[in-house]
């Protein structure tokens, strides 16, 4: 049981549906907190935060089905994605990798959740540093295809980054078990 079983014990297709495009309206909002690194075509955004919240409160198939949606929406036009960008040329461009990491991160840490990592900060750091590291390793991948393998991709696609994902796995580590505390046990 995740937390929004919890929240919205419902399981109709309402229900769900409405949890899906929440959680991908709510990573939109994220993405436009922009800082533009002049270096690298990958900014630092909130973006990581409402991922690996999305995927911990909505368990592994519903959170991924809502950041295939945030992908989707993005990809036909919406400015859903940092700082507004949208479109295919994005999906396939040196961003796309981290956008299908989301996807996945989603899944891994939906499932984690599903096994009870997200009820104790010791616990939830490591599932929330699982759905990092998978952001981490598509992404590098797609950032090192668009730009041909360059040699400084770590520090193009990662480093940068360690700091500031660091804090936001962290906070949305603490808020988890926080919840639980919160709410009345399953």
């Amino acid at each position: 049981m995740t937390l929004a079983r919890v929240v919205v014990p419902e399981r109709s297709v309402l229900a769900e549906a409405a949890l899906a495009v929440l959680f991908a309206l709510f990573t939109a909002l994220m993405a436009q907190l922009v800082i533009p690194l002049p270096f690298t075509p990958v900014p630092i955004t909130g973006q990581t935060f409402a991922v690996l919240l999305t995927g911990a409160l909505l368990g592994s198939r519903l959170g991924a089905v809502s950041m295939v949606l945030y992908v989707t929406l993005g990809a036909v036009g919406l400015p859903f994605y940092a700082g507004g960008a949208h479109g295919m040329q994005v999906v396939f461009g040196a961003t796309g990798g981290y956008l299908l990491g989301f996807i996945v991160a989603d899944f891994v840490v939906g499932r984690l959740a599903e096994l009870r990592w997200d009820r104790s900060l010791q616990r939830s750091l490591p599932a929330m540093a699982a759905g990092q590291a998978v952001i981490y390793a598509l992404g590098l991948i797609g950032l090192g295809l668009a730009l041909h393998w360059p040699a400084n991709l770590l520090q193009l696609g990662l480093t940068p980054f360690l700091i500031g994902d660091a804090i936001k796995l962290v906070a949305a580590a603490l808020l988890l078990p926080a919840a639980w505390r919160i709410l009345p046990a399953p």
